[in-house]
């Protein structure tokens, strides 16, 4: 039986020398890029931190989740990521408490890593102006996140809306999660506020089997994408294959469909590239997470992979800390 602090340490068991191997090719990797362009920014655009162990606790990730449930502070997603060669990472607010917005603002204030926080305000709030002009003061609040219910809900309601121009009007940015069907919602949004920049989170979480990707799924990316700011993060990728227990395939042919659909739609200018850690824990180690997406850009050529691992990053948030 494995002993206690290897439970805390791998919570799949113990690596293997095949696991091992394959985290050594990461490293290898992204030895190798970030050696080509030594002083590049890789930006990781989405990561979560949260501390179940506050007085109040945390609405997610939930008790029964053996892998995420615990302290996700920035000291354990620093010692993956730095030697992959990311050098900075925005983080998301999922708790829907106004007060965690700012418990992330402090944590963020503190660590240098933290390049932008995006915080989570709900559209249907009465105070949601009052909030937002809260912590728009702080210049590390980039923007919040909402669901794609909530977008839905926010356009059919003239006060939403308006709550939602002003988050664009303040130099925010609006994130959006949810599945497939959360594409034409933002196409509409971002053709009722066209000044808006939009984030599609996780490319709709579509579903990943290696095949073609979904025609209405495809239709929506270009719908979306119509929007000249509408961005998408290339994430969530070995999370669309939905097998847990870190079983998600290593090879980047088999997300390639998918990944091409996504690349067609927006290209190099409004891709980012996120991990989703520690979410994607479930599924794969951070060195895969990174390669994956490394190899199918680095492809592209050098100017893509500064856009997609950076510049677009910076652009998109407006992020001010360097």
């Amino acid at each position: 039986m494995p002993a206690k602090e290897d439970l805390l340490m791998y919570p799949f068991g113990t690596p293997t020398r095949r696991d091992i191997l394959k985290a050594t090719a990461g490293l290898a990797f992204a030895t190798t890029a970030t050696a080509a362009a030594p002083h590049a920014s890789i930006i990781d655009t989405h990561t979560h931190f949260y501390d179940p162990t506050r007085p109040e606790g945390v609405p997610w990730p939930g008790k029964d989740d053996a892998v995420l449930y615990r302290k996700v502070l920035p000291a354990e997603y620093k010692a993956l990521a730095k030697p992959l060669g990311i050098t900075g990472a925005v983080v998301v607010e999922a708790s829907p408490r106004v007060e965690d917005n700012q418990w992330l603002l402090d944590l963020a204030g503190d660590e240098p890593f933290v390049l932008g926080v995006v915080g989570r305000l709900i559209p249907s709030d009465a105070d949601f102006g009052k909030h937002l002009a809260r912590f728009a003061k702080n210049p590390l609040f980039r923007g919040i996140r909402i669901s794609s219910a909530e977008l839905q809900h926010a356009l059919k309601d003239a006060a939403e809306r308006d709550r939602l121009k002003a988050l664009g009007e303040a130099g925010l940015t609006l994130d959006v999660n949810g599945g497939p069907e959360l594409l034409p919602v933002v196409a509409e949004l971002s053709s009722a506020l066209p000044k808006l920049s939009i984030v599609t989170n996780h490319m709709a979480n579509v579903v990943i089997d290696g095949g073609p990707p979904p025609p209405d799924w495809v239709k929506g990316l270009k719908a979306a994408a119509a929007g000249k700011h509408v961005w998408c993060k290339l994430s969530a990728l070995v999370e669309g294959t939905q097998k847990r227990q870190q079983k998600a395939p290593t090879n980047v042919a088999f997300y390639q469909p998918v990944v091409d659909a996504v690349w067609d739609a927006f290209g190099a200018d409004r891709l980012m590239f996120g991990s989703n850690w520690p979410v994607s824990e479930h599924f794969a180690t951070l060195p895969t997470v990174y390669r994956l997406a490394a190899e199918y850009v680095k492809a592209k050529g050098e100017g893509a992979v500064a856009k997609v691992f950076g510049e677009n990053a910076k652009a998109a948030y407006r992020l001010k800390r360097e």
